[in-house]
């Protein structure tokens, strides 16, 4: 009896210690919007040109030096936490991170689970294909393969629009991958013959390749989309300032500046 008793008591005792250090790890949700505080940015650490890790190890691109302008004006510190994009929303109604930037794009969709900052960026979903294959158009992917990231915002109007090219291609159904990098070399394998993602990952790409004139992009399929930063929906005080932040930003010309050296053009959207 003696023993059942002090087993009970070791579990309860235990119990009681791991609660406790459960709660230790918990963050204080409603000091997000506060200056001196840490926001927790989730992002895929392959997106380039968007946030992408370098082969140092460290983060670079535009969404990565607009968050640490952005940070500055808030008085808050930025970090990064690299995420598994697929569970992006996930990931922000748990607390594990504060702020889903990196090449977001705002749609009605995600709007139903996520707050979003005013749009900062123009982008379009379009199709890359390999030259050498002649393909030029969407039609011409007739019974053909095409990739998509999964969780992205190409898969959701490839299958959202199934019009345009979902009820084209072979199988009617898109090939998943993690990241575009993983596509972009089955492209080039001739797995699959071709790549719905977003422009600016696409231009941004090619342009590293050592013949850029290997691929062909190929717009007008799908609308023209923004991005912008997700956040949960009861950050409406955070939502406010980022928003502040964003305007002052395009005023003075920071935003621009940062598409004009990340895709050699200004895609910024003005920001009152």
């Amino acid at each position: 009896m003696r023993l059942k008793k002090s087993l009970l008591l070791m579990g309860l005792l235990l119990g009681s210690v791991l609660s406790l250090s459960g709660c230790s790890s918990v963050r204080d949700l409603n000091a997000v919007d506060q200056a001196g505080s840490t926001l927790i940015i989730g992002l895929d650490d392959t997106f380039v040109p968007m946030g992408f890790q370098k082969k140092d190890g460290s983060l670079a691109g535009f969404d990565i030096d607009l968050a640490k302008a952005v940070g500055r004006e808030l008085d808050q510190k930025i970090a990064f936490q690299a995420i598994d994009w697929n569970m992006k929303e996930t990931e922000l109604k748990n607390g594990t991170i504060d702020l889903i930037w990196n090449g977001y794009t705002k749609t009605k969709q995600r709007e139903k689970e996520v707050a979003f900052s005013d749009p900062y960026l123009r982008n379009q979903q379009v199709l890359v294909t390999e030259r050498a294959a002649g393909i030029k158009t969407f039609t011409a992917m007739k019974d053909k393969k095409v990739g998509v990231q999964n969780g992205s915002s190409g898969q959701t109007l490839f299958d959202g629009q199934p019009q345009v090219l979902k009820n084209i291609v072979a199988d009617h159904s898109a090939v998943l991958y993690e990241n575009f990098n993983t596509a972009f070399l089955d492209l080039q394998a001739g797995r699959i013959q071709g790549i719905v993602g977003d422009s600016i990952y696409a231009g941004y790409y090619i342009r590293q390749q050592k013949d850029p004139n290997q691929y062909r992009i190929i717009s007008g399929g799908y609308p023209a989309e923004t991005f912008a930063i997700g956040l949960r929906q009861s950050d409406t005080k955070l939502r406010q300032r980022l928003n502040a932040a964003l305007a002052k930003l395009s005023r003075n010309g920071t935003i621009s500046r940062l598409s004009e050296k990340w895709f050699k053009q200004d895609l910024a959207i003005k920001i009152d």
